[in-house]
């Protein structure tokens, strides 16, 4: 199968995005299909990713990276957004590839960059099924950015669901993982939603790591760690993420355990590392904010970690809570977006009800105080990850696009059936 894909983003941004895509196209080149990969050119932040350039060109047997010109993104120092102009582009590219299928990530962040909804018009001229994946809440995210009154802001989010809704809808299906995102879009009037796990897990990586001693000390440096209950956190440092939540809960969580106890290790980078580091590094003995971790170090960092916390509300899927249980650990995450479609309440982890510090602090506080209770919770989790893994994810995939790509051939086929015979040219004399 020739497949393009065109991505609002990829590493070496680390996020949900670009993690999925890398994955994905492992398991693709593993297989044999052919795959281009369209996505924003990362040059310009050569001195916070260094190593850009490895995640360009012939990354794999079979893949081909192509950078497409960019901006910055959203203000943020950390990421790229297509530019206009790049559409050209894209449009080349293509047409020397001669895919079967285009899949877009994101179609709606790229549609506003590019001032054209991606793959479209290609796939409409060559009769070939062009899909959008659902990954990012971005309508939700409007409260955590714009400040006015809630009246502006609903008015705001509802123009975002129309817009969002018509360049989904121009697609042959828009794809999403998790039930809950899939009640989501529908609500959004999105009519062409396919829900089914798309999402998974690195399950040889994750599986094949043992906690070890001083872990912390000896790979990151940070001492004094052995005797205290590890929480991890994992994410962006933005608003959008729970951050001023987390923050408030923090306060009263320090009444009720000793926060000498208690170690918290925050992996991400963000507009909001100083004030973090500042406002939890009053409140407990051991906060460490380690950055923008590599992929392949997660696995060994999640499973010497002890509970995996998270305030963010927004989440389609949440990558690292299916990565998080692979890992043994159990969780602590809101009962809100598509988290809760991964976490068996009670059985793999706890979820607290969004907003209410005092529920989120009692949870977290059993956890920290019943060794035991983790343990169990983390072998549960284990288990209940299974069928999870990045291998079984693309499969689905694979299933889908071809079944796409068959439909398509049908129709082309009913059309010529049914067209009407044209008359011989008549010859000269």
């Amino acid at each position: 199968m020739k497949i393009a894909l065109i991505s609002s983003g990829f590493l070496p941004v680390v996020d949900g995005v670009s993690v999925a895509i890398a994955n994905r196209l492992q398991q693709l080149s593993r297989q044999g299909h052919s795959v281009l990969l369209l996505v924003p050119d990362y040059a310009a932040l050569g001195q916070t990713y260094p190593d850009w350039q490895t995640h360009v060109g012939s990354i794999l047997p079979n893949v081909k990276v192509v950078p497409l010109e960019s901006n910055p993104a959203l203000g943020l120092a950390f990421e790229r957004d297509v530019k206009p102009k790049a559409y050209r582009t894209v449009l080349a590219e293509l047409g020397a590839f001669a895919p079967d299928i285009i899949h877009v990530d994101e179609p709606e962040r790229l549609s506003f960059c590019l001032l054209k909804k991606p793959g479209i018009a290609y796939a409409r001229q060559h009769n070939i099924p062009c899909v959008g994946f659902f990954h990012t809440h971005y309508i939700d995210y409007i409260d955590d950015y714009v400040t006015c009154p809630k009246i502006f802001t609903a008015g705001i989010q509802a123009l975002f669901k129309v817009l969002f809704a018509w360049i989904y809808n121009s697609y042959d299906a828009t794809l999403v993982a998790s039930p809950t995102t899939y009640q989501a879009v529908c609500r959004m009037g999105i009519r062409n939603a396919v829900q089914d796990d798309f999402l998974g897990f690195d399950a040889p990586s994750f599986w094949a790591v043992q906690r070890q001693p001083h872990f912390f000390e000896q790979t990151y440096g940070l001492k004094n760690l052995e005797n205290t209950v590890r929480l991890v956190f994992v994410g962006r440092l933005t608003p959008d993420k729970g951050w001023g939540f987390t923050c408030h809960a923090a306060r009263q969580l320090i009444k009720a355990v000793n926060p000498a106890d208690v170690s918290l290790i925050i992996v991400g980078d963000g507009p909001l590392r100083e004030s973090l580091e500042q406002d939890l590094g009053s409140l407990f003995t051991h906060v460490h904010l380690l950055g923008r971790i590599p992929p392949q170090q997660m696995p060994a960092l999640l499973a010497n970690s002890d509970i995996h916390v998270t305030a963010s509300a927004k989440e389609t899927t949440g990558l690292t809570v299916l990565e998080a249980s692979a890992s043994g650990i159990p969780i602590l995450a809101p009962r809100a977006g598509g988290v809760v479609d991964y976490i068996y309440d009670g059985q793999t982890g706890f979820l607290f009800n969004p907003q209410d510090p005092e529920d989120f602090v009692q949870k977290l506080r059993f956890l920290i105080e019943n060794m035991t209770v983790r343990q169990a919770m983390g072998a549960a989790g284990k288990d209940h990850v299974i069928p999870y893994s990045w291998e079984q994810a693309v499969e689905r995939l694979l299933i889908f696009w071809q079944t796409k790509i068959s439909e398509r051939t049908r129709e082309k086929f009913q059309t010529t059936l049914h067209s009407p015979p044209q008359p011989p040219e008549s010859g000269g004399s």
